[in-house]
């Protein structure tokens, strides 16, 4: 499979049957997110969209994908879902444990330590449930655990021994997630992934796709500015241990 980074958390995976999987959409507000990956031709490739919480920096990209593609399939957590079936999408619901299938795929919903609101920036918000993450299962290709933002917890041993993921992508940036010393914990002690795919960090202003808009998302979320270079710290705590640690740029794709 192919995965490509188009921001801290927002992924697409590209299966070998070429189906394009997108994980929390955060695309035209999204400064790290290079523009070419908000157009049509782009976005009406995508299959189906997996999210993991209601917060504006995982779903405010559903609008994009919707204008191009309108049937991209969401699956979602289910209040979450409930919320979005009204609002016209096309929605499959999920709760923890309950599984998706298509013919070359399965994606499973499990446990995540987090928040879940919808709609903080244009006022006051509304809960929308619970998070969650997502192992996804490619027939005939790899297991990917998606953490979504979470910290550690001791359910990624459960995690591990009945889905048997060989890929994490794992949140690590600190702040509203887990950061380094708590993920390098996940990976072992709790998982037995070969790879793994940091997620949740920022660029650097310079190296945002969009610099201007970047330094003015960290004016109006000076958090933003701690949660830079844990991809990289992660990858210097795991060096000594048997675990690859894959830093994926934003738009960048490797093959996994």
């Amino acid at each position: 499979m192919k995965i490509t980074r188009l921001g801290h958390s927002c992924f697409v995976i590209k299966t070998n049957t070429g189906k394009n999987i997108m994980v929390d959409p955060f695309l035209e507000q999204n400064p790290a997110c290079p523009r070419a990956f908000v157009q049509e031709d782009y976005l009406k490739q995508i299959d189906v969209v997996f999210l993991t919480h209601g917060h504006f920096d995982h779903v405010s990209g559903l609008d994009d994908i919707k204008k191009y593609k309108p049937d991209a399939l969401v699956v979602a957590q289910y209040e979450l879902a409930l919320k979005l079936m009204g609002e016209g999408y096309n929605v499959f619901p999920l709760n923890y444990g309950g599984t998706y299938r298509e013919d070359s795929f399965e994606v499973t919903m499990v446990n995540a330590v987090h928040t879940s609101s919808f709609g903080e920036t244009q006022g006051v918000p509304g809960l929308v449930g619970l998070p969650c993450g997502y192992v996804l299962n490619v027939f005939g290709d790899q297991v990917v655990y998606i953490s979504g933002d979470t910290n550690v917890m001791a359910d990624m041993k459960i995690i591990q021994d009945i889905y048997q993921p060989s890929i994490a992508i794992l949140s690590c940036s600190g702040q509203f997630v887990m950061g380094v010393k708590e993920a390098a914990y996940a990976l072992t002690n709790l998982l037995n992934v070969k790879k793994v795919i940091p997620c949740h960090t920022f660029p650097e202003v310079k190296d945002a796709a969009n610099p201007e808009m970047m330094a003015g998302l960290i004016e109006g979320f000076p958090v933003i500015q701690f949660m830079m270079g844990q991809d990289e710290e992660l990858r210097e705590v795991m060096k000594e241990e048997d675990i690859e640690v894959t830093v994926i740029g934003y738009g960048e794709t490797k093959e996994v």
